[in-house]
């Protein structure tokens, strides 16, 4: 198996055991009366071209970023970096976020956000591949949990991460029943 193929495969695996997840786990964000009738998420088809090895340019503010949250609250991030790279022939800039336990985090909405995908934007979780580089792997790209069940709170992506360029990669809109 190749390089790529691999790569492919790993993400099936991932995406199977996330349907398992969401229509068996007693933590699942779907409700009993979705899991019943879950039939597993509708995602994107693996594009090789969205998973990236970017520069994180660490030349960002200090100061705390404060998200609203789905459900009025707020939570609070710092900046880790920007990312620069272009998808569907624009060049895009997008940040990085630390989140309160060091993880990074980038929650975005994009040019399909309320048509192809959720409205409210979607997240990843970006890893540090070495001091100055992160892979930015777009495949994984998922709803927040309040895109199947409204009583969850979810950070919403900041204005700075609200790309005009489509990333058809991850997740589609949830079809289930809120």
């Amino acid at each position: 198996m190749n390089h790529e193929a691999h790569i492919a495969h790993e993400l099936a695996t991932f995406r199977a055991a996330k349907d398992d997840f969401l229509r068996q786990d007693s933590r699942s964000p779907l409700t009993h009366h979705q899991r019943h009738g879950f039939a597993g998420l509708s995602y994107y088809p693996f594009n090789p071209a969205l998973r990236l090895e970017l520069a994180l340019d660490k030349d960002v503010p200090v100061d705390p970023v404060i998200l609203e949250t789905s459900t009025g609250e707020s939570q609070e991030y710092h900046r880790a970096g920007t990312i620069h790279f272009t998808v569907a022939s624009e060049a895009v800039e997008a940040t990085i976020y630390r989140g309160p336990h060091g993880d990074l985090f980038l929650p975005l909405r994009d040019a399909t956000s309320g048509d192809e995908t959720y409205g409210a934007g979607r997240y990843l979780e970006p890893s540090m591949i070495d001091d100055g580089r992160v892979l930015v792997d777009f495949n994984y790209l998922y709803n927040p949990n309040c895109a199947y069940n409204e009583a969850w709170s979810c950070p919403l992506p900041p204005r700075e991460n609200w790309l005009t360029a489509p990333i058809r990669a991850g997740e589609k809109t949830f079809e289930g029943e809120h």
